[in-house]
């Protein structure tokens, strides 16, 4: 009796220590947070204090921790204050209409606006959501250059042969890519019902990914090749099937290609499925700094001294319309939203974004807790703001 009163002692201490190091794994800013964190995983359907709690810390919350680590560079590289860029709007009034976290303006490689919000200092995480789809490209055409993937005409069965049989099979790297694979999926973010909230509570059949196990069930809609459909579980497939590819977990080929070598300045994190790969329609982790040093080193060409991490050409193609969207002036190029004039932005719900143009050497970071997952007056307002910057550089330029 004496042995198991020690052995239960020892365990609640074991239980307490744990418990403590948690806590002090939350930033100050969390830990007043910590109170309204969700107690579901559907975070859809998460309120809006939820949310602002969450944001910040979904690689610090039970219910959510899982996820592997990308380290950062050894030298992180510098984003040297310009002068503040002079707008024709009140910024103020913007982030307060966004439910901004972060706002960056890096024009020139100089940061010539840096704002925050919600509480939020810019030093903690803050979640990427769709804006990951960009980078999940981007390690697409790393393995490109590398060998590891032949050619963006490869079937999806060539690297996933589970996926044989299926509406899938056919389907190659570039439509899955573009997301015109033809495939059925529904992504409305309001209904319960849809592939894109359902598809995480699937039970696989024993010894299959769990995601491959959902996507092939699905029904052809379309011809491949011929329609557009937006997608959040094709992206995830891509990442299963790069993880294949590439025989290594997807955040250290991003530590590899990406975040060491562009000079990131802090960790990033990376939430994994039930499967245990990284979920690479979503949930990187990571400062608004290290977003706009990822828009800068895309903008710069994707080069690590002077070499681009992806084949020639790779880059213009994946940042320029390859699918028609339906929307006058814009597109989808290979996990990026496109428009006519060049410019390019990866997206993500309640209105994460990196906004990136070349003809300007503008990028723009926008963090944020938008009511809704696509809010349309949230979303009209940052095209606009888009929209004035790119005025505003203009205006500058021909002074």
């Amino acid at each position: 009796m004496k042995a198991f009163k020690r052995a239960l002692l020892w365990l609640l201490v074991l239980l307490l220590v744990a418990g403590t190091a948690g806590w002090f794994s939350l930033d100050k800013e969390t830990r007043g947070l910590i109170k309204t964190f969700p107690t579901n995983r559907d975070l859809l359907f998460w309120t809006l204090p939820q949310r602002d709690a969450a944001f910040r810390a979904m690689d610090r919350i039970s219910l959510l921790a899982k996820w592997h680590t990308a380290q950062p560079a050894a030298t992180p590289r510098a984003l040297p204050a310009g002068t503040p860029l002079k707008l024709d709007l009140d910024v103020d009034a913007f982030m307060a209409g966004q439910r901004s976290a972060a706002l960056l303006i890096v024009q020139g490689g100089q940061l010539r606006l840096e704002r925050y919000g919600l509480g939020f200092d810019g030093s903690g995480r803050w979640t990427s959501f769709s804006v990951a789809k960009s980078f999940t490209s981007t390690l697409v055409g790393a393995a490109l250059k590398d060998g590891l993937i032949k050619s963006m005409d490869d079937k999806v069965s060539d690297y996933l042969p589970d996926m044989k049989g299926s509406a899938y099979e056919e389907v190659s790297v570039r439509q899955l890519l573009t997301m015109t694979s033809g495939v059925a999926w529904n992504e409305d973010y309001a209904d319960p019902q849809s592939d894109v909230a359902r598809f995480n509570n699937h039970q696989p059949e024993p010894g299959v990914d769990a995601l491959v196990s959902y996507m092939r069930r699905l029904p052809r809609a379309a011809p491949a090749g011929e329609r557009w459909n937006y997608s959040t579980g094709e992206t995830n497939l891509v990442g299963v099937l790069l993880a294949a590819a590439i025989d290594k977990p997807l955040a250290q080929y991003l530590q590899e290609k990406i975040w060491q070598p562009a000079g990131m300045e802090q960790q990033a994190t990376w939430l994994l499925s039930k499967s245990g790969i990284e979920i690479s329609g979503c949930c990187i982790q990571a400062t608004p700094r290290d977003y706009a040093r990822l828009g800068q080193f895309i903008l710069e060409g994707a080069q690590v001294g002077g070499q681009a991490i992806v084949p020639d050409g790779w880059l213009h193609e994946a940042t320029h319309k390859q699918a028609d969207i339906g929307t006058p002036g814009r597109g989808y190029g290979y996990q990026w939203w496109t428009y006519d004039d060049g410019s390019f932005t990866a997206r993500g719900i309640f209105g994460q974004g990196i906004f990136i143009d070349p003809a300007r050497q503008l990028v723009i970071v926008t963090n944020a807790d938008w009511p809704t997952a696509r809010e349309p007056q949230a979303m009209a307002a940052r095209e606009a703001f888009y929209q004035a910057v790119q005025a505003a550089v203009d205006a500058e330029a021909s002074q």
